[in-house]
């Protein structure tokens, strides 16, 4: 049985949870929530003893918080199972947590809080973890927006062309949850270096490219029953093609 782990938020505001919670009962997978705790009791001038009952008790009422949460979200003949963690580096006890096939996805919500100094939770986890990774936004939940997947549809690499295939499956299967479609996109970018010196014409290297990724819609639609319209190539930048 597929299996999701939810990352609880530290506020009440957030949604990771309830929206976690949701996502596992429509995909049929069963739930861990992983909530985490932590407070730098060695700084307090107590007796160890002391210490320890302190942070029992701060495990025992995040685990009351959390459990709360979930009882409030669950569906029906949902298995879920509470975990609390006393531990700082979320970060890295995730990562460490979904090695191996323990887990399908994982699911937090999102947080910008990078600096010049600080790495964010999540990218760390974006780069780290290994397996699929949503990080949620506190917005208003549509569900009648369709799921993106940003292809390498040029590749000729067969690990990449393999990581395209997964991509798409686990697409359509979130998307068949949501009850909404999946749209593809793959961008073409440019060797701006090239084209500076004139060692390729961006107008033919565009419509070589837009070539070559025709037949790999053509399959792809084919393997994932997936309407060709559904695949947009744009040129550009990567990361403008997919923003935009």
């Amino acid at each position: 049985m597929a299996k999701l782990l939810i990352v609880a938020d530290l506020e009440r505001k957030g949604i990771a949870t309830s929206r976690g919670l949701n996502i596992a009962a429509r995909t049929g997978m069963n739930s861990e929530v992983v909530a985490f705790v932590y407070a730098p009791l060695k700084a307090l001038q107590l007796a160890t003893a002391e210490r320890a009952k302190i942070k029992a008790q701060l495990i025992e009422n995040r685990r009351e918080e959390v459990q709360t949460e979930i009882d409030k979200r669950v569906a029906d003949g949902q298995k879920v199972k509470l975990r609390v963690v006393w531990e700082k580096d979320v970060a890295s006890w995730v990562a460490a947590r979904c090695e191996g096939s323990r887990y399908d996805m994982m699911i937090k919500t999102g947080r910008r809080l990078e600096t010049i100094a600080h790495t964010s939770t999540d990218w760390q986890l974006l780069r780290e973890c290994s397996v699929p990774v949503l990080i949620l936004a506190e917005k208003k939940w549509s569900r009648t927006k369709p799921v993106l997947a940003a292809l390498h549809l040029d590749t000729k690499i067969p690990a990449k062309k393999k990581l395209n295939e997964e991509i798409l499956r686990r697409s359509k299967q979130l998307a068949s949850a949501m009850d909404t479609t999946v749209e593809i996109v793959s961008a073409i970018e440019i060797p701006v270096l090239l084209a500076d010196l004139d060692l390729i014409d961006p107008g033919t290297y565009v419509a070589d490219a837009k070539k070559a990724m025709a037949r790999q819609i053509k399959a792809l639609a084919a393997q994932f029953d997936i309407p060709q319209k559904q695949f947009t190539v744009k040129k550009g930048p990567v990361e403008k093609v997919i923003a935009s």
